[in-house]
């Protein structure tokens, strides 16, 4: 039990320095590009020793790369989290839908270095993580897919709806309103957002039901 406790608390602090490592490299990449940030500026910024980096990620791009990992991975959650949670309130999938527009919402809120930083690097073809953004960029999606085609199947949804290309843009639509919202309306609340947002959801996929 002992040794147990010990594994436990050593895994927990290696968690907690991981963390710290991707909130440093995100606010500093965000700041001054992946190029020009370097590991002994992650380090200083964590708090923590160079070799530290190193013992937890191979190199900055390895860093980088399990940070968009770890980053769309908290965002997937979140949108299950919202649409579960639909579910078991009893609520309808554009019910479940509109939620989990407010989780995302609420998610970039939180991590709005990262979600510049996942909206850029979407563009790029060039990088060594590019097909590890593609899987995580399609966990997120699948999440919305699967509610649409429940809706869909309920009648809630109309069966017009192109599944793929609706997941795709309702993620993309939140992200983008809620940069939009971030960058030069930031005198409006997440809920006056979310209800904007929540207008056009509510227009455009709902079904025969």
């Amino acid at each position: 039990m002992e040794r147990s406790s010990a594994t436990s608390g050593g895994s927990t602090r290696r968690e907690a320095t991981r963390q710290k490592l991707y909130e440093a490299a995100v606010t500093l990449i965000a700041e001054q590009g992946f190029s020009a940030t370097t590991v002994d500026e992650i380090a200083e910024r964590a708090g923590v020793a160079k070799g530290t980096v190193y013992y937890n990620f191979a190199s900055k791009s390895v860093l980088f790369e399990e940070l968009l990992r770890h980053g769309v991975g908290l965002l997937t959650a979140s949108l299950r989290e919202a649409a579960e949670n639909t579910a078991r309130e009893g609520g309808t999938r554009v019910d479940a839908l509109d939620a989990m527009i407010r989780a995302g919402l609420v998610f970039i809120d939180r991590y709005p270095a990262f979600t510049q930083l996942y909206v850029a690097e979407l563009w790029r073809t060039n990088r060594s993580w590019q097909s590890t953004l593609m899987v995580v960029r399609q966990q997120a999606v699948a999440v919305v897919e699967d509610v649409l085609r429940a809706g869909i199947e309920s009648g809630e949804v109309s069966d017009e709806t192109d599944i793929p290309l609706t997941a795709s843009a309702l993620v993309g639509m939140v992200l983008v309103a809620a940069l939009d919202w971030q960058a030069f309306q930031p005198e409006r609340s997440l809920d006056d957002v979310h209800a904007a947002l929540s207008r056009l959801l509510q227009g455009r996929v709902r079904g025969r039901a």
